[in-house]
């Protein structure tokens, strides 16, 4: 409960990034931010920890009483907006993959998961975004370091540069909350966009 997402608004309500419900409760503890509810409205901490519970609330205890959980907080001063890259990491390939082997199209955990370079290495492959697929141990070693055309293996789809907000990196049931919906309306997605560097 205290790991789950809080989205973090900037002070022009604009979504910036996405942080633990931990964060979000010590930040707004610190008066350096504030839960924002449905209506636009928002609390500093002492408000919404007085605000009543209701019976679908996630809380947190405390040991005189429970507080509910923000799923959406505003940062009081900050109002840039932060660089919008997606950085070329092993949970970003998984995450662009769906965690499905690109060979076989079974998912997999992310422990059950590897990389593979569609070129190998000792072809000149590189490590980049179009050349780097999520696979299963089994399909990683069946194709070891060959080309796909010498193992008759065939991608499911040509792996892409991702193009999604860096706050979309998240589970899509956070995504799907009704709280984070109205924030995430207001942004032009092409805004987001952006091209990646390697």
């Amino acid at each position: 409960m205290i790991d789950s997402h809080v989205l973090v608004l900037n002070r022009s309500f604009l979504p910036i990034n996405i942080t633990t419900a931990k964060r979000a409760f010590s930040l707004l503890y610190q008066g350096i931010a504030k839960a924002v509810n449905s209506q636009y409205e928002t609390f500093d901490y002492e408000s919404w920890s007085d605000l009543s519970i209701e019976q679908h609330d996630e809380t947190i205890g405390l040991v005189d009483r429970a507080i509910k959980i923000p799923r959406v907080i505003l940062l009081v001063t900050y109002d840039r907006i932060p660089k919008t890259q997606v950085r070329f990491t092993r949970a970003n390939i998984y995450a662009r993959d769906r965690n499905t082997c690109q060979y076989c199209g079974v998912v997999f955990t992310k422990n059950e998961l590897s990389l593979d370079h569609i070129i190998p290495r000792a072809y000149g492959g590189a490590s980049c975004w179009e050349n780097i697929v999520c696979c299963c141990f089994s399909c990683n070693k069946k194709k070891g370091s060959k080309g796909l055309h010498e193992t008759g293996m065939k991608l499911l789809k040509p792996p892409a540069k991702p193009r999604w907000p860096p706050f979309f990196k998240v589970p899509l049931q956070d995504i799907r909350r009704q709280e984070w919906r109205m924030f995430l309306n207001m942004v032009d997605i092409s805004y987001w966009n952006t091209e990646l560097l390697e």
